[in-house]
């Protein structure tokens, strides 16, 4: 089965997903400096209840309606369909997690997807550094690899107007928002409502894919791969589902993460909720779609 985000990598015969240089990228690192610094000086300074309740409404919508429903499950996976003027709302507000604009967000995940279901890969798209390297690597860094296949995205991504102005100025996106939440509820207000938000969200993304790609449970494996993916039941609640990553790595296209009974997925629960008022339809489950090759059910993921 040919994955949604692995056919926009077209990979030559000398396409290699092991050899390259792990490089600082001055702009994505000081954004993240920037955001983490400001989030760790202000926010015990300016911490009140209204801004504790408006960083967890907003972390909400971004990360679950934006980034896990929006950017992961429709724009990278197409795992279900939305009208065109629904789907550009999800993807803003994917935008606004602040990690990527959405056109880098597909190359970054195109490009770790592609080299994860080689034989050998990279340290930095295996997670297999340390935390505080791996950490500095996927959040200051970039990867330069020496061979890498070619990135093709669809018509409708690349020739998206949209899309390009949201990728050109996915970072001053806050901008409005800042100016929003300082004159309705002051310093603590902006303090939480952005550069808390954004660096609590970007980190807790890096965590979870750290641990998901080393260790946990399992209820799915793929055979001749460099990268396995794991379940973090702890975190599915908080995650929106994303932390069933052993599943997702199993049926990429799926747009229901926690597919076996007990695993709650609060994104897929959102999903049909908005199908049931006619906003998305077309939801695909793993029983919809073909297995893998080389995957293997090895237990019941805990």
């Amino acid at each position: 089965m040919t994955c949604r985000s692995t056919a926009r990598m077209i990979a030559s015969p000398g396409s290699n997903a092991c050899d390259g240089q792990v490089r600082w990228a001055p702009m994505r690192s000081l954004w993240m400096i920037g955001m983490t610094g400001s989030a760790v000086i202000f926010a015990p300074i300016y911490v009140t209840p209204g801004a504790v309740l408006l960083w967890l409404a907003t972390s909400a919508v971004t990360l679950c309606l934006g980034h896990s429903i929006g950017l992961h499950r429709l724009l990278i996976h197409r795992s279900f369909a939305a009208p065109l003027w629904f789907e550009r709302v999800l993807v803003y507000l994917g935008t606004l997690v602040g990690m990527a604009g959405p056109l880098g967000m597909v190359r970054l995940h195109d490009t770790r997807d592609w080299a994860q279901r080689q034989v050998a890969c990279h340290d930095l798209h295996a997670h297999r550094a340390s935390w505080l390297r791996d950490a500095w690597w996927q959040m200051h860094c970039r990867l330069d690899l020496t061979h890498p296949p070619r990135f093709e995205p669809e018509v409708r991504l690349h020739d998206d107007r949209v899309l390009i102005w949201l990728e050109r100025s996915w970072m001053a996106q806050q901008i409005p928002w800042a100016l929003l939440f300082l004159w309705a509820g002051g310093l603590p207000w902006l303090v939480w409502g952005v550069p808390v938000r954004v660096a609590v969200g970007v980190t807790g993304h890096w965590l979870v894919g750290h641990i998901t790609h080393r260790r946990g449970p399992q209820g799915w494996s793929v055979d001749d791969v460099a990268v396995q993916g794991h379940d973090l039941p702890a975190a599915a609640f908080i995650t929106f589902g994303e932390a069933w990553h052993g599943n997702h790595h199993a049926w990429p296209d799926s747009a229901r993460l926690g597919i076996e009974p007990g695993q709650h997925d609060p994104g897929w629960w959102v999903l049909l909720g908005l199908r049931r008022i006619g906003l998305v339809r077309d939801l695909k489950e793993p029983a919809m779609l073909s297995p893998r090759e080389g995957l293997r059910r090895v237990a019941l993921a805990e």
